[in-house]
């Protein structure tokens, strides 16, 4: 059986793919058990001595100063959880969910949230089983962690709420009861250890970061069809060129593009046919290297998020104290969602201008729209206009969510991040560019089509054969919409990026 062990301090992105895609298994690690049942020693002597500690034996909140006596914290958990559930919109993916469920299980097993060990591996059994919660896509501010949404996931923990279990829709007991898992009735402080962090942000973000991590060599495979098509100059890309500007995106762009267009006879040199390029030709390794370095910062940031503890109040077992801190706040991952929105969008944007070469007869040399029979037949123009429409979309939502904030719960909480909205556009970016870069490949393989006699590069020809393999040369018009969503899938399913690999390495 494959499985993931989950210790809080370990997991790994590649693990989270795993888990929530490929349905890996989890299980918690002995030292995360004992950590756990440690740490819940501490709430419940806290609760016997009827202390005042925030979050277990008072309101959440603006509340925070009313005291909850020990028989009522039952009441106060649940109460919390379905008051909480206040999300709206479409259901988050299946993939994104699991996801979420993973980060909070991985949280949790830090032992630093209070929650009992019987209740964690509810949650845990749940993921294993296949119980997805129905989980909307929007509610959350991105501080006092996602709460909103987070609160979806409990209710059927709960034995409430909506799931997806076995491809259908039902109701949250019924999925539990399916399933053969025992719902769990909350006590002192585990709804708060539930709901309280950023785990939807993070799971949004982990995923689209992973789908960008491909995206960018995606970038790099088109950019090199269209070079070939467009008989690009390669000394642009010389080795000592990058080594005197050393950033290492655009470095690793340069030898990827080098790597792939080896032995190709329709890449040129300076002088032969022009003595330089247009910028989105010339400047290919500067433009995605800087999106490479973007995607790199972000992936440091989301390694450090996925074994955080985010939960408020935190407690510490050895210490046998509390602490009301703001580990919830999404600040750090709204930052970095918005960055990575803002470095996918340049994907696109200089995808769509390559596009725009290869249709413009006055710039490509070649047949305008690429179709043969111009006016009889449209070709490519309107899939150039589907990728215009698709950049503009982006460049609307790479406006920064980050830079927002509205005071709630009374002014309690009166600076917010809006991460989970900035994660959850950076998504809707990368799926347009995605859309786009399908378009460029679409393209540049119709481009060399027009000529004769000349050889793709080594990594190219697997590319344009991959894409020829879904997708024949337009001859006359065509539903085009098939042929986009056809060549979007060899994106999506990293088909594309898995054949140019079986023969060039792409850093």
């Amino acid at each position: 059986m494959e499985k993931i062990i989950i210790d809080g301090n370990s997991l790994t992105l590649e693990e989270i793919i795993k888990v929530s895609r490929k349905f890996y298994k989890v299980e918690l690690s002995d030292e995360a058990i004992e950590r756990v049942n440690k740490n819940r020693k501490v709430v419940d002597r806290y609760v016997e001595e009827e202390r005042v500690v925030y979050g277990i034996t008072t309101g959440f909140g603006k509340f925070s100063d009313i005291v909850i006596s020990k028989d009522e914290t039952e009441d106060l958990q649940r109460n919390l959880i379905v008051s909480h559930a206040c999300g709206v919109g479409n259901p988050l993916e299946e993939d994104i969910v699991r996801a979420i469920m993973l980060l909070r299980v991985n949280a949790l097993a830090k032992g630093y949230s209070g929650i009992k060990l019987d209740t964690l591996n509810t949650l845990v059994r749940m993921l294993n089983e296949g119980v997805h919660p129905i989980i909307p896509e929007k509610g959350s501010l991105g501080a006092s962690g996602d709460l909103a949404p987070l609160s979806h996931m409990v209710l059927v923990m709960m034995g409430e709420g909506e799931a997806i279990y076995k491809g259908r829709l039902m109701d949250g007991k019924d999925a539990m009861n399916d399933a053969k898992i025992e719902p769990v009735k909350l006590t002192s402080k585990e709804g708060l250890a539930l709901i309280n962090g950023t785990q939807v942000m993070t799971a949004i973000g982990a995923i689209t970061l992973y789908d960008c991590k491909n995206l960018l060599k995606v970038s790099d495979i088109a950019a090199s069809l269209t070079l070939e098509a467009q008989r690009g100059i390669i000394n642009a890309f010389d080795k000592k060129v990058h080594e005197i500007r050393p950033h290492k995106g655009q470095i690793d762009c340069s030898v990827n593009l080098n790597n792939m267009l080896e032995n190709s006879s329709f890449i040129t040199k300076q002088g032969d046919i022009r003595v330089q390029d247009a910028y989105t030709l010339r400047c290919i390794p500067q433009i995605h290297g800087a999106s490479k370095d973007a995607v790199r910062y972000v992936e440091e940031k989301i390694n450090i998020e996925i074994n955080s503890a985010t939960d408020n109040p935190l407690i510490f077992t050895e210490e046998d104290e509390v602490i009301s801190g703001g580990n919830f706040h999404g600040q750090p991952m709204a930052l970095s969602f918005d960055f990575l929105g803002i470095a996918i969008a340049e994907l696109a944007n200089v995808s769509e201008r390559r596009i725009e070469r290869l249709v413009n007869p006055q710039l490509s040399g070649l047949p305008a729209f690429l179709t043969e029979k111009g006016g009889l037949n449209s070709g490519f123009m309107i899939s150039q206009y589907s990728a215009a429409s698709l950049v503009s979309e982006n460049k609307v939502l790479a406006h920064p969510a980050s830079v927002d904030s509205i005071p709630s719960s009374a002014n309690q909480e009166d600076h917010v991040s809006m991460g989970t909205i900035a994660a959850r556009k950076a998504r809707e970016i990368y799926k347009n560019a995605a859309n786009v870069l399908a378009i460029e490949l679409m393209a540049a393989a119709q481009g060399i089509d027009f000529y004769e006699n000349y050889t793709l590069g080594k990594g190219t020809q697997i590319a344009y054969d991959t894409i020829r393999n879904q997708v024949s040369k337009l001859k006359e018009d065509r539903i085009m919409y098939r042929d986009i969503n056809r060549c979007t899938s060899l994106i999506f399913t990293d088909k594309l990026v898995e054949a140019v690999e079986s023969e060039v390495i792409l850093l």
